[in-house]
């Protein structure tokens, strides 16, 4: 396919990058501590650790995986845990010690853990308290040997520090009983590394970074293998796509999406880190209330989400009180972002919600919408630099322009392959090294690319392909919607109808009321032909509405 995007490229941003300053992620935060040192890089809990800190720090958590436990180069680190200091200074201390990070969703069960430590090979985890009695129940099961245990508040110092996780464990009562022997403290991991010199390791672009989890949604989950290259580039590509509108060293990204989640892994903890900007950590973005609170202590510049969060900002009565004068850039990913979200987004704070898409597979950046937009577009953007973008059909062929097909992505960010799973990898990765993405899009004459839905979502009505995310986005635009999640469903006549699940915004909502808008906006066969209230709907672990999980519920029995 002709790189018509090219064309389209905002000002300032290269069509190709250049990564040979650095042969490593260990390289990049290296770099920003000459430049940041005594610049807060990571807030949390109002407590600050700076570049300079965290270079401390992280060495003392390398030393401690070198020198006391004597992981071999490349041996597999897991973390588990959500939004807190604690997270980046282990991160960065195994990938600066040569080692792998597998990171672990916190909300797994017992099972899914044992699946991911096993899969991944992984000595050594280091794992929030509260989240103890899952590991408890596997760990004898993985190769795991060693156990790095942490109360929320353990880098938050005195007395902050012992008051929250007294208040956790003691008043919230968050930390269930457990009993792992052997297990070790962070602080002391930390004082015990601080013993050791870091010793110099080889790492190379060609070795693996993270093993980043990613399926469990849709069946066992796979390590995508992600390298030193590929997060590189990628944190590159996001760094010269943004860096015609925000200043090095100046700015306030807040980082609610957990960091284990490639989203924030790369756009916030390193993208921002090369730009030496302050972190600020949110632990709990569940809390609504809490967390309009934490963004009312900032001057804040850049935020980053997912639809369901920025929606839920929107509705809280605080949040429109809140200064935005700072605020350079919002920018949504994971799941569609909704124009009735988008438009509200900028009625309130007066900026753009610009979107853009990626999968954990690209590390995760694929096609940025540009910076300067004024209004919600409804596209995903343009490719990246690097990147080349096609739309193919079913047997890999590029479909004509403005049709639509396959996305699929070919770029320095595309992940290795998935660990140990080649038939999975052959699935997804064609011989000309473009990914299959799962996504049908177009492109328009311009080069911006609009998603249609999810392959595996699409809903067939009598032959006519209907796509949820355009039957959410119009009953999302009803003033009574607050969420929707659109599903097909068996039917004799017209083998699969629509049906939407709608969260209230309005208690007097009535499915009369629903279909009479939906008449208005959509054409006959893609009109709900079921509509079922919901007090909410299933989520991922960074609020991405889970239509599989609507899909699979046994069916209802008559009364």
């Amino acid at each position: 396919m002709e790189k018509i995007w090219l064309k389209s490229y905002p000002p300032g941003v290269p069509a190709e990058i250049d990564i040979s300053e650095f042969n490593s992620v260990g390289d990049v935060l290296a770099r920003s501590v000459r430049l940041y040192g005594p610049q807060p890089a990571y807030i949390c809990m109002d407590k600050s650790i700076t570049y300079d800190e965290l270079d401390r720090l992280s060495t003392q958590f390398a030393g401690f995986l070198q020198g006391e436990l004597g992981l071999p180069q490349g041996a597999r680190v897991a973390i588990m845990m959500p939004n807190v200091l604690q997270y980046p200074i282990a991160a960065f201390g195994a990938l600066r010690a040569g080692y792998t990070v597998v990171n672990v969703n916190p909300l797994y069960t017992p099972r899914e853990l044992e699946h991911q430590l096993r899969d991944s090979g992984a000595e050594a985890i280091v794992i929030v308290e509260n989240f103890c009695t899952t590991l408890q129940e596997v760990v004898k099961n993985t190769p795991v040997k060693t156990v790095v245990t942490t109360g929320l508040g353990d880098m938050l110092g005195f007395p902050k520090g012992m008051i929250v996780n007294f208040v956790v464990k003691h008043v919230k009562k968050m930390v269930p009983a457990w009993d792992i022997p052997g297990n070790i403290n962070f602080r002391d991991a930390l004082t015990r590394g601080a013993r050791h010199a870091l010793k110099p390791v080889k790492v190379t672009l060609d070795d693996l970074a993270f093993l980043q989890y990613t399926g469990g949604t849709t069946g066992v989950a796979k390590g995508a293998m992600l390298t030193h290259r590929n997060i590189v580039s990628n944190l590159t590509q996001a760094y010269e796509w943004i860096r015609p509108f925000v200043r090095d060293g100046n700015e306030v990204i807040v980082t609610a999406l957990p960091l284990y989640h490639i989203f924030a892994l790369t756009a916030n903890c390193l993208t921002f880190m090369r730009l030496g900007a302050a972190n600020v950590l949110i632990t709990n973005p569940r809390d609504i209330p809490g967390f309009v609170k934490e963004l009312s202590k900032h001057k804040f510049s850049v935020l980053t989400g997912v639809n369901t969060l920025f929606n839920a900002l929107l509705n809280d009565p605080n949040f429109g009180k809140l200064d935005f004068s700072a605020m350079r850039v919002t920018l949504g990913g994971g799941m569609a972002v909704q124009k009735a979200v988008a438009d509200r987004w900028k009625e309130i704070t007066g900026k753009p919600l610009i979107e853009a898409y990626g999968l954990t597979e690209t590390s995760p950046a694929a096609t940025i919408n540009p910076l300067d937009l004024k209004e919600y577009n409804g596209a995903i953007g343009l490719p990246v630099s690097s990147t080349e973008v096609a739309i193919r059909d079913d047997d890999g062929n590029d479909v004509p322009l403005g049709q639509s097909g396959e996305l699929c992505v070919r770029g320095p960010q595309v992940m290795k392959g998935y660990y140990n799973r080649e038939d999975e990898t052959a699935k997804v990765m064609m011989p000309d090294g473009f990914l299959r993405t799962g996504d049908v899009a177009v492109m328009d004459e311009k080069g911006f690319v609009r998603i249609v839905d999810r392959k595996k979502d699409m809903i067939l009505v009598s032959g006519f392909n209907v796509y949820p995310n355009e039957v959410e986005a119009v009953v999302a635009m009803h003033p009574g919607v607050l969420e929707v999640a659109a599903i097909g469903v068996p039917d004799d006549k017209s083998g699969e109808a629509v049906k939407v699940f709608i969260v209230r915004k309005d208690a007097a909502l009535t499915e009369e009321a629903v279909l009479a808008h939906c008449r208005e906006n959509l054409t006959g066969y893609k009109m709900p032909r079921f509509v079922e209230f919901r007090q909410e709907l299933p989520k991922t672990n960074v609020g991405k509405i889970l239509r599989r999980a609507l899909r699979d519920e046994p069916p209802k029995k008559a009364a």
